[in-house]
Formats: structure tokens, sequence, C-alpha cells
């Protein structure tokens, strides 16, 4: 059900957030684009587990950004196909079943 994905992205810190340790700033950033997000072939992501590495970091001319290349892992929630899921129904509408 919750699995541990390893991925790699190019993150792009503005350099606004260049105050920031490049850990914490680079976090901030993957959080903004993976949490409660679905990727494809990958799942619901849930939260960052860990930055495992970190590649060089370029500005391109004509961007005053960082980029960063890097490897880190995420917690997804990804059900197999014909898996059983066991809950409480809070409530249900037009737009969805909700549980606790």
């Amino acid at each position: 059900m919750f699995n541990l994905v390893e991925m790699k992205d190019t993150v792009r810190i503005p350099p606004w957030k260049f105050h920031k340790p490049l850990v914490d700033a680079i976090s901030d950033e993957l959080r903004l684009k993976f949490a409660n997000k679905i990727v494809k072939d990958v799942g619901l992501c849930i939260a960052l587990y860990e930055i495992s590495k970190l590649e060089d970091s370029y500005i391109f001319p004509g961007d005053g950004a960082s980029h960063t290349g890097v490897y880190f892992s995420y917690i997804v929630f990804r059900p197999f196909m014909n898996e059983v899921l066991v809950g409480k129904i809070r409530s249900c509408s037009r737009e969805g079943v909700h549980g606790m």
C-alpha cells in the first residue's frame, strides 16, 4: 500500500531562497512539486523521506535560479490491482466518499 520510491529530479531554487541552507531549500521545492500529487507510474506522493544525493548546481544565463540534480526517496500510496482497502466511511456525497 505505502511504498518508498527512489526518484531523481532537477530542482529549481529561486534566488529569494538562497539565504536558506541548500538541503532545506531543495526539500521545500520537492514538497511543493510532489506532495499530494499523483505522478504517473509512481502513485500518490505523500511525503519526502530523504534526500540521498545532490549533484552540482548550475545557474543558466537569463535565469537567476539555481538548478540542482537531486536523488531522493518519497513515500507514495500505490494500491495494487484488485487490492481491497478496509476502512470506515465518514460521509458520501457527489464529490466522493470520505473516510475517517
